[in-house]
């Protein structure tokens, strides 16, 4: 099953032209990281599949749902409300400075969501945060505040309240650029255990050995477009593309 599917999705900022052409199918079950040099329109991708940002044309969808789609006369349009707040339940999103809610205790920052938007039953909710709050190893740190936490423990925090929604996608975007190196580690551990119990996910990422173990397919962007992209560990380990080349030549494979 096709989890997503981005067709010929395009974007500009003013005059500057973002995203060129760029189309994109996830399959349930697969991990797909995007790599590439600054400002080739890597974020901008996730913005615009977790509705962040608004497209100038192209086709999104979810599971076979449409969340927007280029009209006919050549403008974006977008699903009505109601249909869209759906559609957002089935992903999820991992930014790279965390956002979590300075004034609410971990335990907080994981169940409001699935309390407030989603109606779910607030014990269920808080039995199911305290699971995943074993799962990370933070069972200890349930009442603290993010302020109380380094860095790991609020990307982590971070990870598991983007799972408490019970996402049909996880995004990441650079999930480890704000980290010092030695946290980096434990970050992408979390991200390898999810991807062995086979969560569906789209990383963004400036780890080439982590991309090329983790991921099942990898996309290398440079000014709007793709490249090039295949199997993991081949376009790695041997690109094809001279500009690929030249990005992955710094990196000791």
């Amino acid at each position: 099953m096709d989890v997503l599917k981005i067709s010929r999705m395009k974007k500009s900022f003013d005059d500057l032209e973002v995203i060129k052409d760029f189309s994109l199918t996830v399959k349930q079950g697969e991990v797909v990281a995007i790599i590439g040099p600054s400002g080739s329109g890597k974020t901008t991708v996730l913005r615009c599949a977790t509705l962040l940002e608004t497209m100038d044309c192209g086709v999104l969808e979810y599971q076979g749902e449409k969340a927007a789609w280029t009209n006919k006369d050549g403008g974006i349009e977008y699903a009505p409300a109601g249909q869209l707040k759906k559609i957002k339940s089935k992903f999820g999103l991992v930014f790279q400075n965390f956002n979590l809610f300075p004034h609410y205790s971990v335990l907080k920052n994981i169940t409001d969501a699935p309390i407030s938007v989603q109606k779910r039953d607030p014990v269920e909710v808080g039995k199911e945060a305290n699971t995943l709050l074993e799962k990370m190893g933070l069972t200890d740190k349930a009442n603290a505040y993010p302020y109380q936490l380094s860095g790991g423990q609020q990307q982590r925090v971070s990870i598991a309240r983007a799972l408490a929604m019970n996402p049909q996608i996880l995004f990441f975007d650079e999930p480890t650029s704000a980290l010092d190196p030695e946290l980096t580690g434990d970050i992408l551990k979390v991200i390898k255990n999810l991807a062995a119990e086979h969560m569906t996910m789209v990383i963004v990422t400036h780890e080439m050995n982590f991309a090329r173990d983790v991921a099942n397919r990898i996309i290398f962007m440079a000014g709007g477009v793709i490249v090039e992209e295949g199997d993991a560990k081949q376009l790695i380990e041997k690109p094809q593309n001279d500009r690929t080349i030249a990005f992955l030549s710094g990196f000791q494979r």
